[in-house]
């Protein structure tokens, strides 16, 4: 149990008193700790004295200020309380400015034209749908198909609720599912009858999970209260003093899953999962013990437990997740079990960049980013070593760390509990991606034996197809503008509900760009979005994969554009540069481009070029262009 109390020699308290800043990072861990309510409760207690006291925090990791509105038909306290206390105390701090709507109120103030739900503007809207409102209202001796079509339409009116109340806002939301009844009531005829509490909330979660759009992210409650016991998670006697949804620590279960689920809308994805060897991937130590003495296989419960880890790195990897080593070992010995031992799960091929060697482990992490061309804080690192992983927590203290159970059996569980591998969407893409990184080592091998950087390019026989924004690549592109950090020209996000409308809007020109060579395919690599706005084509979105940087894709966007303004007799292109702490690489892109820089401020940087006196570039890319569709012209303002 968490230890939190009041005794004078408690470490929080101490260093609360004390002004200490690390209470930050106690405070954290010791939350990633609590399991119960009252543990909980005790922590954010804490938090809040720290906040009034004004306890400085390490520089650098000062709370985002968030807006978030929470309805829904329960009593909101204590849930605001713990939603606001994770947030807080996330690797991500986040700063909750709530908006609670009134008791079971929900669908009036999301159907409301001008309440107050849209006044307040939220970054994220949670909806927390009352149970009572799932449930078949006829006899369980209806035919099934109407029993089901009830779930279906139930499922549907709560899609629809959400999806107005993402249209008001702009935000994206949050929707609780149902946690399952925890009565025995009908007996054995409740999985005979889609009416029976148990199989029609089955019926209406899984509809929900299965139709929701992008904007719309399920919370769900059913799996959490399956989680920690369906009974254990049901508390009548709080539904029925202070309209509770649950158990007080069920409640803290799911304050915790809604603040994951904010903050991961905030933060980049994980793309990078850099493994240990020895007692990580195998038991013993493959110098000293040699391929055959190593422990791995079906032959014992220990040795599956390793090739259950494996396994899981497999399904990483189909994931889109990139796999790495950073051992310390001779290179030749690390890599022979992956070549030669029959029970091997993963093999060579399956690593994108393998680091054994006896230095230092944050140096070989250094090492993988800079082949990957991807930031650190997209790794995360797994090892059974306390000492290495506190030592990569030192030095690179952006990366995430999983310090390995002791038990091998419990590491599937620990890892996938981690939750740092969660995914929103998943496309055919995302499978390819570890071959394509795999591949750029074999065009960096060729790049070393050609005379000249145009002699690289000419050898890499490049081909690329431009065309405009299509259904097929919704998904793919908002998946993009969703990950990409460092070649983001303004960082704008949009999901697939907002791009769908920019491909019959004649005010805008879109495309994407797709690159391979002799050795692969890139797939999808470069959007971009631009508005016409009287003479100028003003690009909004101009964001591009970092794996085909240098590779002249750049001054193919530039061609593209220069070709679309002249086409629709523009005068002037202008491009838009918004920093981040990402993206600074493409702060001078569009001065290397040949635009002249018009505006200089801290928070924006503006660049035009005189379409008549432009001229294109000339690439070693054979470019094929996509026909555009007819698009509706703009509707007068």
């Amino acid at each position: 149990m968490t230890n939190v109390g009041r005794a004078p020699d408690n470490p929080l308290h101490s260093k609360l008193k004390s002004g200490d800043i690390s209470f930050w990072d106690d405070l954290r861990s010791a939350t990633d700790a609590a399991k119960t309510f009252s543990e909980i409760l005790a922590l954010s207690t804490l938090r809040r004295r720290a906040l009034h006291l004004k306890l400085d925090r390490k520089p650098g990791t000062n709370p985002r200020p968030i807006k978030l509105a929470l309805l829904g038909g329960y009593t909101p306290y204590p849930l605001t309380e713990l939603v606001s206390h994770f947030l807080m105390t996330s690797r991500s701090p986040v700063d909750a400015q709530l908006h609670v709507g009134e008791f079971d109120n929900y669908a009036a103030e999301i159907m409301e034209p001008d309440g107050e739900l849209a006044a307040f503007k939220p970054d994220v809207v949670i909806i927390l749908p009352a149970v009572a409102r799932c449930r078949y209202d006829g006899p369980l001796s209806d035919p099934q198909d109407a029993q089901r079509a009830q779930a279906a339409k139930t499922a549907t009116d709560l899609l629809q609720l959400a999806d107005l109340a993402h249209q008001k806002t702009g935000a994206p939301v949050l929707l609780a599912n149902f946690p399952l009844p925890a009565g025995r009531d009908p007996g054995a005829f409740r999985v005979r009858s889609a009416g029976s509490d148990w199989t029609f909330r089955k019926l209406v979660n899984l509809q929900l999970g299965l139709e929701a759009p992008s904007h719309i992210t399920l919370c769900d409650f059913e799996y959490l209260s399956a989680r920690r016991g369906i009974t254990e998670s049901r508390d009548d006697r709080a539904w029925f003093q202070s309209k509770q949804f649950g158990s007080a620590d069920f409640v803290a279960d799911c304050a915790r899953e809604i603040a994951h689920l904010t903050t991961a809308r905030l933060r980049g994805p994980k793309k990078v999962v850099v493994l240990d060897l020895d007692n990580t991937l195998w038991g013993g130590v493959i110098g000293d013990d040699g391929v055959d003495g190593i422990v791995l296989g079906d032959v014992d419960a220990t040795g599956q437990a390793y090739k259950a880890v494996q396994k899981l790195m497999l399904e990483f990897k189909a994931r889109g997740l990139l796999l790495a080593v950073a051992s310390k070992n001779d290179l030749d010995k690390a890599v022979e079990p992956f070549k030669t031992h029959p029970e091997m799960v993963l093999r060579v091929e399956d690593i994108v960049s393998f680091q054994a060697n006896w230095g230092p482990k944050p140096d070989s992490l250094r090492t993988i980013a800079h082949e990957l061309g991807l930031g650190l804080d997209s790794f995360v690192f797994i090892d059974d070593n306390p000492a290495e992983i506190e030592h990569v927590r030192q030095v690179l203290p952006e990366v995430d760390c999983i310090l390995l159970d002791e038990d091998p059996a419990r590491r599937v569980l620990q890892i996938q509990d981690s939750r740092l591998f969660d995914i929103t969407s998943l496309t055919a893409e995302d499978a390819k991606r570890s071959e394509q990184y795999r591949v750029a080592a074999q065009r960096q091998s060729l790049q070393l034996e050609t005379r000249t950087y145009d002699d690289y390019l000419i050898s890499l026989t490049m081909s690329g197809e431009i065309s405009p924004f299509n259904s097929v690549d919704i998904p793919r592109i908002a998946q993009l503008i969703a990950r990409s950090n460092q070649f983001n020209l303004t960082t704008i996000r949009r999901q697939e509900p907002e791009l769908i409308p920019l491909m019959n809007d004649a005010s805008q020109l879109t495309f994407t760009v797709r690159l391979q060579d002799r050795f692969g395919d890139y797939g999808l690599i470069a959007i971009v979005i631009a508005t016409i706005r009287g003479e100028e084509l003003v690009v909004d979105t101009w964001l591009m994969s970092c794996r085909v940087l240098k590779r002249q894709v750049e001054e193919e966007v530039f061609n593209e554009l220069l070709r679309l303004a002249r086409g629709k007799g523009l005068a002037r292109i202008r491009g838009v540069y918004i920093p981040t702490v990402k993206n600074g690489m493409v702060r001078d892109l569009y001065t290397t481009l040949g635009f002249a820089l018009s505006l200089d401020e801290p928070e924006r940087r503006e660049f035009v070029l005189d379409t008549a006196a432009a001229k294109p570039f000339q690439t070693r890319i054979a470019i094929a262009h996509r026909e555009s569709p007819p698009k509706e012209k703009p509707v007068a303002a």
